[in-house]
């Protein structure tokens, strides 16, 4: 399934992210995802259901989910391939490129960058709120630091690796089906009630998409740069285990370790401290090390795009 649309598909990503004006008219395709999720959780998420019965129920929807996206993105390479034939590649890449979100995860990190860089931390915090679940409005420097960096090393997994994987894996219907089940998991996979149990279904089948995703993303953080990667291998194995998810941590233990500084830790959600555990064992996150875990970050995405250019012509 390697064909050139893959790095169609980044190209386009890479050039014009998702544009304001096209969401604005027409938002994104995640939202059709978002609404069939919200319409199955009002009809079958019910409280006066068994807890085995909204697990089932979970599993339901998730299936619907998944025949709806995978169905219809099937269809439409199935007829851009019978239509385009050798130009297919063209069309194809476009129905691609909005799964993809290099340029957009770049473009709303770089505020939180720009507003430590200046030391207003008042914007940073505005900045990082618009990007992390966590609370954000008493955060410190590095607080704000660490949450940037961890949003930027997980979403490079959820939102550049994880697609592009199952998009060269099994093109068009791969990568809209992963990002209808990343969305359900952001939307219902929540280990608190009421979605404990039916949306139980979508958090273990993201984290079965993820599981090798996570792990590449980790491997090109690593190799995303000489000086410091010997850390970065050395956290990553230690500490990929400490994360909640058994996915997020890859990512986020190697850019620690690549960056030789410490995240997670504690954090607060809704008013109340969650203990997590530290990640990496290096001095405290601050606006120098945001700016060096940007530069990682394009570097990886430059390591992604040859090895997709290397794989397609090799194949």
């Amino acid at each position: 399934m390697l064909e050139p649309f893959a790095i169609g598909a980044l190209a386009l990503d890479a050039a014009l992210g998702w544009p304001a004006l096209l969401y604005r008219r027409v938002g994104h395709p995640v939202g059709a995802f978002a609404r069939i999720i919200a319409a199955c959780e009002t009809r079958w998420n019910r409280q006066d259901y068994t807890t085995l019965r909204r697990r089932l129920a979970g599993v339901a929807a998730m299936l619907v989910l998944i025949l709806a996206s995978g169905g219809t993105a099937f269809a439409v390479e199935w007829s851009i391939r019978a239509l385009a034939g050798a130009w297919a590649w063209l069309p194809l890449a476009f129905a691609a490129w909005p799964a993809l979100a290099q340029r957009s995860l770049y473009d709303h990190y770089r505020p939180v960058a720009k507003a430590l860089s200046k030391h207003d931390l008042i914007a940073a915090r505005t900045a990082v709120g618009r990007i992390v679940g966590r609370d954000t409005g008493a955060l410190d420097n590095a607080g704000v630091s660490r949450a940037a960096i961890e949003s930027l090393a997980e979403s490079f997994c959820d939102g550049v690796i994880a697609p592009l994987f199952w998009l060269c894996v099994l093109g068009l219907p791969g990568v809209w089906v992963y990002k209808a089940i990343n969305t359900a998991d952001s939307l219902i996979g929540h280990p608190e009630e009421p979605l404990r149990n039916y949306g139980w279904a979508g958090a273990r089948i993201d984290d079965l998409a993820n599981a090798i995703p996570a792990r590449l993303s980790a491997i090109l953080i690593c190799l995303a740069g000489i000086k410091g990667a010997g850390n970065g291998w050395r956290v990553m194995w230690r500490d990929h285990g400490r994360h909640a998810s058994p996915n997020a941590g890859w990512p986020e233990s190697a850019m620690a370790g690549f960056l030789n500084v410490r995240l997670a830790g504690p954090v607060r959600y809704d008013g109340i401290v969650s203990a997590k555990p530290w990640i990496g064992d290096g001095d405290e996150a601050n606006a120098e090390t945001v700016r060096r875990a940007g530069g990682i970050y394009i570097r990886a995405c430059v390591l992604a795009w040859f090895a997709v250019g290397a794989a397609t012509w090799l194949v």
